[in-house]
């Protein structure tokens, strides 16, 4: 599994600082996607077990969820990542474009945004968004989060 960027965001996931792993290979290729530069297989550096436990120990105490930009398409290796995140004391989030998400990865998840970029409907912020953001433990669709207040 290759990783493109590690970032800390603030927005992505309510009330959580995460560390972000944008992961490199995305299938689903919608049309409109704001990170392209992830379709390729392979673009930036291999994310090894050692690097990403140096990056949660970096982190560890300041964020406090692990936020994984795509990468079901490497569900074994994926869900590894997340329960040893969990195992740390983080809370963990998935991206994704798809619909559904294995029992593997979502077994190991406290939160995922499932659904395709789709332009004219707008993102998590958006009323018609087709997009949706839950909590995993409970199913609770928390979409309200992201919205725009008036």
């Amino acid at each position: 599994m290759y990783c493109h960027d590690v970032d800390i965001v603030l927005q992505e996931v309510p009330g959580q600082i995460s560390i972000c792993f944008s992961i490199s290979g995305c299938p689903l290729h919608c049309e409109g996607c704001h990170s392209p530069f992830l379709w390729k297989e392979g673009n930036g550096e291999l994310l090894t077990d050692e690097r990403y436990l140096n990056i949660l120990n970096q982190y560890k105490g300041y964020a406090n969820c692990v936020l994984f930009m795509g990468g079901e398409w490497h569900a074994k290796e994926l869900a590894q990542k997340l329960a040893k995140a969990r195992e740390l004391g983080f809370a963990t989030c998935l991206y994704t474009g798809r619909e559904e998400v294995s029992p593997e990865i979502l077994s190991n998840l406290t939160w995922v945004k499932t659904g395709p970029w789709i332009a004219a409907r707008g993102g998590l912020e958006s009323p018609t968004t087709n997009q949706r953001f839950v909590e995993v433990k409970t199913n609770k669709l928390i979409n309200n989060h992201f919205l725009k207040k008036l």
